[in-house]
C-alpha cells in the first residue's frame, strides 16, 4: 500500500471515530463506505471495518466509562441482541453474490444518510429509563451493520435520542456495547472468510484509536444536531454517486 492510500484511511479513521465517539454513530457507515469506494468487495469491508472497530470501539468505551457516560442497564439491553444479530447479518452478507450485494449496500447507505438526516431534526422529550423496545432495536442494529457494513450506531443512537433517552449516556452506551457487537461481527465473517486485505486494516486502527479518547471528551459538547445533518448528507452524496455509477447514469 502506498503513503496516499495509508493518509487517506488514516485520516478516515481518525474523522469516522472522531464523529463515532461524539455521535455514537458512522464510523462503520464511513468507513465501509471508503472501502468500498477503494474497489473492496462488500463482504470484506465489513469484515474489515469489523475489525478495525473492535480496537477503536474497545478504545472508545474506555473513554466513555472513564467520562462516566455509561448506563450499563441500556449497555445489556442493547449488547445481547446486538451480538445475536450481528451473527446473522454477517453470515448472510457473507453468502450473498458480491455484485448484488455492492448495490444493496449503496442503497442501505442512502438510506441511513436519509435516516440520519431525519433524526437531526426530531429530538424527544427526555425519559429516565431505557424503553421495552431497546432489545428489539439492539437485534435489529446489530444484524443491518454487520450485513450493511455500518448501522449501529445511526440506527441505535438517533432512535434512542430522538425518543427521549439521554444523549451522553445514549452515545456512552452505544459506544460499549458496540464492542461486543463488533467482536461477534468480525468472528463471523474470520470464519465464514478468512483473512485478505489485512494491511487496510493497519491505518484505520491507528486512526480510530487516536481519535477515541477525544471523542469521549467531545460527547455533549458538539453541536449534535448540525453534526448529524453534515453526517447524513455527506453519505447521501456518496452513497448517491456510487449508486448512479453503479447503474452506469454517470
Amino acid at each position: 500500500m502506498d503513503t496516499e492510500l495509508f493518509l487517506l484511511l488514516l485520516a478516515i479513521g481518525f474523522a469516522a471515530q472522531l464523529i463515532d465517539g461524539a455521535l455514537g454513530m458512522a464510523y462503520g457507515v464511513l468507513s465501509n463506505t471508503a472501502l468500498l469506494m477503494i474497489g473492496i468487495a462488500p463482504a470484506q469491508a465489513s469484515a474489515l471495518v469489523h475489525t478495525a472497530e473492535v480496537f477503536t470501539t474497545g478504545a472508545s468505551a474506555v473513554s466513555h466509562i472513564y467520562h462516566r457516560n455509561v448506563d450499563w442497564r441500556l449497555v445489556l439491553r442493547l449488547g445481547i441482541p446486538g451480538v445475536l444479530g450481528a451473527i446473522l447479518g454477517a453470515w448472510i452478507l457473507s453468502n450473498v453474490d458480491v455484485s448484488a450485494a455492492r448495490r444493496y449496500i449503496y442503497i442501505y447507505l442512502l438510506l441511513m444518510g436519509l435516516y440520519i438526516l431525519f433524526k437531526a431534526f426530531r429530538i424527544a422529550p427526555m425519559r429516565r429509563d431505557p424503553a421495552r423496545w431497546t432489545p428489539p432495536l439492539g437485534f435489529v442494529a446489530g444484524f443491518l451493520d454487520a450485513s450493511g457494513g455500518g448501522g449501529w450506531g445511526p440506527v441505535l443512537t438517533s432512535t434512542l435520542v430522538g425518543s427521549g433517552h439521554a444523549p451522553r449516556q445514549t452515545v456512552g452506551s452505544v459506544n460499549t456495547a458496540e464492542f461486543f457487537v463488533t467482536i461477534a461481527a468480525a468472528t463471523t465473517f474470520f470464519v465464514e472468510l478468512g483473512a485478505s486485505n489485512l494491511h487496510y486494516l493497519v491505518p484505520l486502527i491507528l486512526g480510530g484509536v487516536l481519535a477515541a479518547p477525544v471523542g469521549g471528551w467531545a460527547v455533549g459538547r458538539v453541536p449534535a444536531r448540525a453534526l448529524m445533518t453534515a453526517v447524513g448528507l455527506l453519505i447521501i452524496t456518496i452513497s448517491a454517486w456510487q449508486i448512479l455509477r453503479l447503474f452506469k447514469l454517470i
